[in-house]
């Protein structure tokens, strides 16, 4: 059988198939390989299929029909549930190891560290019950014109992801659970990711004002790492300070066509909640940008003009680094946004992420699925960057079309050209 280009990437640099082999099977009389399993919600990800439902007919009659064959959503849904999310999760691991080898994890700015973001989002909201393991809140919603307050059910998954390369490479996710927070749930996930990928593998955390508390820094620095988070008003007497020391002129001015920089170094200040010092970073950003806006009085034809608009956007940074410049703190502060920007917001959009596919009374299988359809992106990610922009000046297509040529050339690889 002719294999898909992308196939034979994943096979040349990463042994695709083998690790994907070596994951346990739950099942006691299976029907269907795992391997025939895995790989159908797999390449159906990778093709950004919606829905499980939809792999399904795609391996009935549509682009993955000759590279699986009919493969039921029952059979998926009950080999989802049966598969170890820590199987997942070495096989990831092992993936991710060999990015680091081949050079992926380089980069221009970050001074030879490895730069990880820590973030989390919300999936699968919905006003009824899915799974035991849902989390639940009360919220206020409008329903036939009246405010009512009811019961909302979701998941909440942290991710971390490297940011500090050319592109960001997501290395593990990890379910929040009842009674967990966001900070408690990506402590966990970083402990987990230590014993599968080492405790080298990243040297530096980035991430919101959310993980700015005192047990935290203090436990991720008990594994070694340093960090640098955003400062709000979560810490007042911190902010506080920082406001007072650097109140004065910027230290620097980086100045570019459309964009302006002002930074401020205030040092090592005390930090009252956590009983010890951490440097404070205040940066000012200015950016010329272009709005189209609508004039017109009305009742009178509308017009749309173009005008320039100049956004400013203030933040402070709090981190144990003493030894680097401010700039490089606003570097690594910045880089977080690629977490949100170019995983969550793709993966949402493009690699239906929110979309509650398997969840119904399946909590493990929809555990699974996301891990899966997180490796599918990063691995066609990886492919875009690696095979298709590395072949030219300007890239002939973007990520989001790269779904579909996935599909066309699952039907072209066996086509009969005789």
């Amino acid at each position: 059988m002719r294999r898909h280009r992308f196939e034979r990437y994943l096979e040349k640099v990463f042994r695709f198939s083998t690790l994907v082999a070596g994951l346990a099977d739950g099942r006691l009389y299976p029907r269907h390989d795992l391997k025939k399993v895995f790989m159908a919600v797999f390449l159906g990800s990778a093709c950004q299929l919606a829905s499980i439902h939809q792999i399904e007919a795609e391996c009935r009659s549509g682009a993955l029909s000759k590279r699986i064959g009919p493969l039921s959503e029952d059979t998926m849904r009950y080999t989802l549930a049966r598969v170890d999310p820590g199987g997942v999760a070495w096989l990831w691991g092992m993936i991710a190891r060999q990015l680091k080898r081949n050079g992926v994890l380089r980069s221009s700015w970050a001074l030879g560290l490895v730069v990880a973001a820590l973030d989390g989002i919300e999936i699968c909201s919905s006003f009824t019950r899915c799974c035991d393991a849902c989390l639940e809140r009360t919220v206020k919603h409008m329903v036939d014109g009246e405010m009512r307050e009811e019961v909302q059910y979701y998941h909440r998954i942290s991710v971390v992801s490297i940011v500090s390369g050319a592109f960001p490479v997501p290395v593990g996710l990890r379910f929040q659970r009842q009674g967990e927070t966001e900070v408690e749930c990506t402590l966990a996930l970083l402990k987990d990711l230590v014993g599968i990928l080492g405790r080298r593998f990243f040297d530096l955390l980035v991430g919101d004002a959310l993980y700015l508390q005192a047990p935290f820094v203090k436990a991720v620095e008990e594994m070694g790492f340093d960090w640098v988070f955003n400062l709000k008003a979560n810490q007042p007497e911190l902010l506080a300070e920082a406001e007072r020391v650097t109140g004065g002129q910027p230290e620097r001015m980086v100045s570019g066509p459309e964009e302006e920089l002002l930074i401020w170094d205030g040092g090592e200040v005390y930090w009252p909640a956590a009983d010890r010092a951490a440097r404070v970073v205040k940066t000012v950003r200015r950016q010329s940008l272009t709005r189209v806006a609508v004039q017109g009085a009305k009742g009178e034809s509308k017009r749309r003009v173009k005008e320039k608009v100049v956004e400013e956007a203030t933040n402070f940074y709090a981190s144990n680094l003493g030894d680097v410049s401010p700039f490089f703190l606003h570097q690594v502060g910045r880089s977080r946004w690629s977490i949100d920007t170019e995983v969550f917001q793709v993966m949402a959009k493009e690699g239906n992420l929110k979309r509650p596919s398997i969840h119904q009374g399946c909590y493990q299988a929809l555990v699974v699925l996301t891990m899966i359809r997180l490796l599918a992106y990063l691995l066609a990610m990886v492919f875009y960057h690696r095979q298709v922009c590395s072949h030219f000046s300007r890239p002939p297509y973007g990520f989001s079309d790269l779904a579909r040529r996935f599909a066309y050339w699952f039907v072209a690889a066996h086509i009969d050209s005789s």
